[in-house]
């Protein structure tokens, strides 16, 4: 995937149509799709002999070490490009999409570094954050969301009839609010400033102001537009993701008040091949919830998780659009919950919608 960019610039080049930007995008909305039609689906776990021999085989962790050079490969000869000029705004937005996309799927490889305990890898989790100046998810993902996944409390964690456009400004800010209230805390417990490079938030956002001074020092300050940008359709990516992956789902309170403890039915699933060779295997994310310390290349299927009807590329475009996404996602929800609409993590000002949906046995 990081290596498209680089295909893209040499077709521009060779051919002068700057539409040869649109590449990646095109690869991941509709190659990738129609890939996992026909690649189908893969159920099949890992035995449990061969789990800890794939989980000590460097080789995996290789494959998300050496996304980081070529992540920030792609966003230099994205900025050099921008400077250059040449392209129409046709080519720019494709020149965007590219890096913006580069950028956002790193964030997947930040997220699968992130949860690992060896400290070098949770380093360069927050540096492949930085291209997208999201660096407070790794705070907010690892100590928030895995904590508070499918609950109305959770900003990661989308409701039933909430739009993907109504999604993003609760999560996008929610979370960067989560994320300094829980860091500051970690500090003032225990009587310290939070003003401190040992803050996990600021150290983060550090590295995306160096990284985005030196491009502006180096290509110019006409650069700062495509930088931000990127960023934003990279972090937007993410919370496309986000979005689908708890969408409707929700943890019930036991009798002494508290939820109930993560498992496999509170995360939407897909095994669709494709897909989850180009995300680290992101599409069984109940098991990575179950155990988030659990190395990709060895997550299981459930067959009690719900599933998804196509693979994450394909409902990331249909999670764009809000009539299609609930005419293909809200009957899943309340199907999972066996028609109790009580049970889901509902959005308040769409319950009078779905209330009457659900009567009247309408799959809208």
């Amino acid at each position: 995937m990081p290596i498209l960019p680089f295909l893209s610039f040499g077709l521009v080049r060779q051919t002068g149509d700057g539409g040869w930007w649109w590449l990646t995008a095109v690869l991941v909305f509709v190659v990738i799709p129609i890939m996992d039609v026909a690649g189908g689906d893969d159920v099949g776990n890992p035995p449990d002999e061969v789990v800890k021999q794939l989980q000590d085989d460097r080789y995996y962790r290789w494959l998300t070490y050496l996304y980081l050079p070529l992540q920030f490969g792609a966003l230099v000869l994205g900025a050099w490009q921008w400077r250059a000029g040449g392209l129409d705004w046709v080519g720019r937005l494709g020149l965007l999409s590219a890096v913006g996309t580069v950028n956002g799927i790193a964030i997947n490889t930040a997220h699968e570094l992130g949860h690992k305990r060896e400290s070098v890898e949770r380093w360069l989790s927050k540096i492949a954050l930085a291209p997208t100046a999201y660096g407070h998810f790794y705070v907010e993902h690892n100590r928030g969301h895995h904590t508070r996944v499918a609950t109305f409390e959770d900003p990661a964690s989308a409701r039933i009839g909430e739009s993907f456009w109504r999604f993003w400004p609760r999560t996008v800010l929610g979370s960067l609010r989560s994320a300094w209230h829980m860091e500051t805390n970690r500090f003032t417990v225990r009587r310290r400033s939070p003003w401190t490079p040992r803050n996990d938030v600021l150290n983060a956002w550090l590295m995306t102001a160096v990284l985005f001074a030196a491009l502006t020092v180096a290509f110019g300050p006409g650069v700062l537009p495509f930088l931000v940008a990127q960023a934003v359709w990279g972090f937007s990516l993410l919370e496309v993701v986000n979005y689908l992956e708890h969408y409707g789902l929700a943890r019930q309170r036991n009798a002494a008040g508290r939820y109930e403890k993560v498992d496999e039915r509170h995360s939407w699933n897909s095994n669709r091949l494709t897909t989850n060779i180009f995300l680290y295997q992101l599409q069984r994310h109940s098991d990575h919830h179950a155990n988030p310390t659990r190395r990709y290349q060895v997550l299981r299927s459930f067959d009690t998780s719900p599933q998804l009807p196509a693979g994450y590329a394909t409902m990331i475009v249909v999670a764009l659009i809000p009539p299609l996404w609930r005419r293909v996602m809200d009957h899943r929800v309340l199907a999972h919950y066996g028609g109790d609409l009580s049970l889901a993590n509902v959005h308040p000002p769409a319950r009078a919608r779905l209330a009457g949906s659900q009567l009247s046995g309408s799959p809208q």
